[in-house]
């Protein structure tokens, strides 16, 4: 699924301006209450402090000057609260209560350890409690101010983000146009003359992709051209061998008649020759063939066709050049068979696999074709003796996988009991596309 880098930046400048604002907002919270607490602790230590000056000068106890301390001399006056917490061991608190009433203790020793006294300083400072009355007070215009200051924020990172990817974004929309573009054309991008590394991609990109098209015009070139040159001459051979044999019948006859020497009848083309010659041009037209297709399919299209009309037509070339016995057929396909992918490469796999089956088979060979599981499934019997001279449009296995590879077919061999069995199994038919 696509997502545009502009959504991912500013989702994360958003995340990290939101985290921020809470952050400060749990620490200024955090600052202000134990601010209050420290000045309270403070005013609490500075009447200690005060009490033993006065206790060491004059021998007796002054009670404190500020009157929301209270000083108490024995543990049982204390509120009750408190009186737990002292007796818990604790020297100094700070107690809270569900009634309102939130206390700091804070106890003091006056004289020796033998001959001292243990007084508590107590401190009820809930009405002078300030920070939560003010989140109380204030708490909304608070709230109202952050949220305008967040949105803020927000809308600043938008702009932000906006005009940081706006230079990538223009880039993927001139590399997508690319394709459109004429292949001989030059390839510059607006964001090339930026001198960051945007403008460094930008140049990168353009003259990659000048070189792909240059590759792809020299491939194509290339392909035309030997394609020429190549099939040029094997025509021309195949021409001449043609007019070989027929000149080998007249001359052998006219050498039996006239009487002619035996270093005459030499400098005729012998039939045998002259038929693995003819048999080798073939077998380099096919390959070329079968070369330059797959040479080409990468610019050839996939399209729908049906298998069955197409190996019938293959089924009558075969029997038209090969002088093969249709006796022997079997045909088990349905009415039509829905295939997608390309018909030229798919016609020269199919010429393949049915050359192949008719030379190892023989002239009298059983050839059965027949569909199942998905599978276009060609077998034949094998020949217990064949020719030892290879003859007419037959490959390696590699190049028929490379032809159903380049349809995204599957191909797979494999030898039976009394013969040879190959299936071919096409790509996604039109209906599950």
């Amino acid at each position: 699924m696509f997502r545009s880098i502009r959504h991912g930046l500013f989702a994360a400048l958003a995340g990290f301006t939101l985290l921020i604002c809470v952050c400060y907002t749990v620490l200024a919270v955090v600052i202000s209450y134990v601010t209050e607490d420290m000045l309270v602790d403070r005013l609490l230590a500075r009447e200690a402090d005060g009490v033993a000056m006065h206790f060491h000068q004059h021998g007796d106890i002054k009670p404190p000057d500020l009157t929301l301390i209270r000083l108490y001399r024995s543990m049982a006056d204390l509120p009750d609260v408190v009186e737990e917490a002292v007796m818990a061991g604790r020297e100094r608190a700070e107690i809270a209560t569900d009634t309102g009433q939130h206390y700091h203790l804070r106890t003091l020793d006056l004289g020796t350890s033998s001959s001292g006294q243990r007084v508590y300083l107590v401190a009820e400072v809930g009405a002078v409690l300030v920070v939560a009355k003010l989140f109380q007070e204030v708490g909304g215009f608070l709230t109202a101010v952050a949220l305008g200051l967040l949105a803020v924020a927000l809308l600043l990172a938008y702009l932000l983000s906006r005009r940081l990817v706006a230079p990538l974004q223009v880039l993927a929309r001139e590399v997508r146009a690319v394709s459109l573009a004429a292949p001989g054309a030059a390839i510059r991008f607006s964001a090339s003359g930026r001198r960051d590394e945007i403008g460094y991609l930008a140049d990168r990109l353009g003259a990659t992709i000048d070189d792909l098209h240059a590759a792809l015009r020299r491939e194509h070139d290339f392909t035309r051209d030997v394609g020429h040159e190549l099939r040029t001459p094997l025509t021309v051979m195949h021409n001449v061998l043609a007019r070989g044999g027929d000149i080998d019948g007249g001359a052998t006859a006219t050498a039996a008649g006239a009487g002619v020497t035996a270093a005459g009848a030499n400098a005729v083309l012998v039939r045998a020759d002259a038929e693995q010659l003819r048999a080798g041009v073939a077998e380099m037209r096919g390959t070329v063939d079968v070369l330059f297709a797959l040479a080409r399919a990468e610019h050839i299209a996939a399209t729908p066709f049906d298998l069955r009309a197409l190996a019938e037509e293959r089924l009558l070339r075969l029997i038209e050049d090969e002088g093969w016995d249709a006796e022997g057929l079997a045909l088990s396909l349905p009415d039509r068979l829905p295939v997608t992918g390309n018909r030229h490469l798919c016609s020269l796999l199919l010429d393949n696999c049915l050359r192949n089956a008719v030379f190892h088979g023989g002239a009298h060979c059983r050839l059965q074709l027949e569909f199942s599981a998905g599978a276009l499934a060609i077998t034949n019997t094998v020949a217990l003796q064949h020719p030892a001279a290879v003859q007419g449009f037959r490959h390696g296995q590699h190049l028929l996988r490379r032809i159903a590879a380049a349809m995204q077919w599957q191909i797979a061999f494999d030898a039976v009991d009394d013969g040879y069995r190959v299936a071919i199994t096409p790509g996604a038919t039109p209906r599950d596309q």
